[in-house]
């Protein structure tokens, strides 16, 4: 009798919510390599989003988001975790001896074994669609996604196999999300909305992201305004991005689920696209500036997150606990970020924080072995704080980047005082052992 009791709480837990009581949808939006001034709400004069523009004017827009790591795999994973890459250990994109490119290396015991024990490290931790199905959500993956398979990440379903034999690295067969169709987001959608259960979706398509290969209706609309064909092929790349964005939100319109769904965006790291060449140029992709970790957040709920702009600094480390709380579930005592709908919260916290790693780790148990840098906006201020194991010469680098958003000028020679208490704040947060 005791065991039957025990399994009905378990069934009633797990069972999803009705009426009044039903936790809301979820849709989180990732877009890939987009830089945080490229959104005609940002600012831009050329790049069209004007889904996303509207999605900013119905929602809570914070225009000083940050991701903690400037490169895809830890970044995703701090988003999905709530926890920063020291804390998940997934530093870097690829495990150590993959120097030449993951495909190359990928029958090397070691290599094998190293991707392994990286899937494992988010396979063991307490994710956004792991939690939220512990109460009772259906989940779906499409996508990026660096964790192996979409199982591994606590989805219950997903488009990513994982297996490196067959090109599982960071997204595989859900790379063609927004490429090539959104119906198996749809679908889902769908299959959740007629069973009256609450869904969360991972919408983190590998776009504006290279390859750079929009439409040709798109990328006529930018080559007489870009400053080479280079540009214009990312720039046409965004808005075929915000199309695909419509498309989603257009169907929670069309199934009416809008109201009932809380999106959330933000980019996994920015991107100054080379004029010269399809690469990034510097200050942008795996660097510790602006151009490679600001990215606008939105939170939309209609009806329960009033739409306003924001000016205060935020991370992709809050987008976690802003989840749970939407959806009644308590975070972790190890996650550090805030709900965003708490207007306290983000106007009282001190500083944001975030590290930047070697591209692949060093030492899969030691993450202070990869770092490069550590940074933390206070503020108007920012300090970026090299690590002399894997930046050897570098010096503190102090910002203001609400007066300097491009970064242009450096202060640290004439503000010691400043360097210094951020330099505390800095460790307070994280300091490397040796």
């Amino acid at each position: 009798m005791r065991g039957f009791i025990v399994l009905a709480l378990a069934s009633l837990m797990a069972a999803p919510a009705s009426g009044a009581d039903r936790p809301p949808n979820v849709v989180l939006i990732v877009s890939d390599d987009h830089a945080w001034t490229d959104y005609s709400f940002m600012g831009h004069p050329h790049v069209k989003t004007p889904r996303i523009d509207r999605l900013a004017a119905e929602g809570m827009t914070f225009r000083r988001g940050y991701v903690p790591s400037s490169l895809c795999s830890p970044s995703l994973a701090s988003i999905i975790t709530g926890l920063y890459a020291h804390q998940h250990r997934l530093t870097s994109n690829d495990p150590p001896g993959t120097a030449g490119g993951f495909a190359r290396k990928v029958g090397d015991p070691d290599v094998r074994e190293g991707r392994r024990r990286m899937v494992g490290f988010l396979g063991s931790a307490p994710t956004i669609p792991r939690l939220l199905g512990d109460h009772g959500y259906a989940t779906f993956q499409a996508g990026k996604w660096w964790g192996g398979n979409y199982r591994d990440g606590g989805f219950s379903e997903g488009m990513t196999h994982g297996d490196p034999e067959r090109g599982g690295r960071h997204g595989d067969v859900g790379l063609e999300i927004g490429r090539k169709s959104m119906r198996p987001v749809l679908d889902f959608i769908d299959r959740s909305v007629d069973a009256d259960r609450p869904f969360f979706v991972w919408y983190a398509p590998m776009m504006p992201h290279q390859p750079h290969t929009p439409p040709e209706r798109l990328l006529a609309k930018y080559l007489d305004k870009a400053p080479s064909p280079h540009v214009a092929r990312y720039w046409a790349m965004i808005e075929w991005f915000d199309e695909t964005c419509g498309e989603l939100l257009d169907h929670l319109d069309a199934r009416k689920a809008a109201e009932d769904t809380v999106v959330i965006y933000l980019a996994d790291n920015g991107w100054i696209q080379d004029p010269e060449a399809a690469r990034f140029a510097p200050r942008s992709k795996q660097s510790p500036y602006d151009g490679g970790l600001r990215t606008p957040i939105i939170v939309r709920w209609p009806g329960k997150v009033q739409p306003r702009e924001v000016d205060r600094p935020v991370s992709s480390i809050d987008v976690l606990p802003t989840i749970l709380a939407a959806a009644g579930v308590k975070p972790t005592a190890e996650m550090t970020g805030v709900d965003l709908r708490d207007e306290r919260a983000v106007a009282t916290r001190p500083a944001v924080f975030g590290e930047i790693f070697t591209h692949d780790a060093v030492d899969l148990d030691r993450p202070a072995a990869s770092l490069r840098y550590r940074w933390v906006v206070a503020g108007d201020w920012k300090l970026i704080a090299p690590d002399p194991r894997n930046a050897p010469g570098e010096s503190p680098l102090l910002f203001n980047v609400a007066a300097d958003p491009g970064e242009a000028r450096e202060l640290a020679a004439d503000e010691p005082d400043r360097v210094a208490d951020l330099t505390r704040l800095l460790d307070g947060w994280w300091r490397p052992g040796e």
